[in-house]
């Protein structure tokens, strides 16, 4: 493959806030939601919850992909916004700076 033929991507931010009271639907859709995230594994840089003490409280991804377009359909197709877990989702293209060279 030459420098013409490789993919372009760009990283992106995704913060999503769960809604109020709905621990059951995520700990309901998490298996889902991680088969979800393994089968789209190569595009991920970072992923994991956001928390409040121990309680899991949203999501913060960091992922990398063509465009935007790629991103959403991602997003949508996580089974936790098909279980209408997310009170809020933000996603923002997203510049690594450091650790260098990553």
């Amino acid at each position: 493959m030459n420098a013409a033929d490789e993919e372009i991507t760009m990283a992106f931010m995704i913060y999503c806030l769960d809604k109020p009271d709905h621990l059951e639907v995520r700990m309901a859709n998490r298996p889902a939601h991680v088969e979800h995230l393994i089968a789209h594994e190569a595009h991920l840089i970072t992923a994991g919850p956001l928390l409040d003490g121990d309680r899991m409280i949203g999501s913060l991804l960091v992922v990398d992909f063509t465009d935007r377009k790629d991103v959403d359909a991602f997003v949508a197709a996580d089974p936790y916004s098909k279980a209408g877990l997310f009170q809020s989702v933000t996603i923002k293209p997203y510049k690594n700076v450091f650790p260098r060279g990553k």
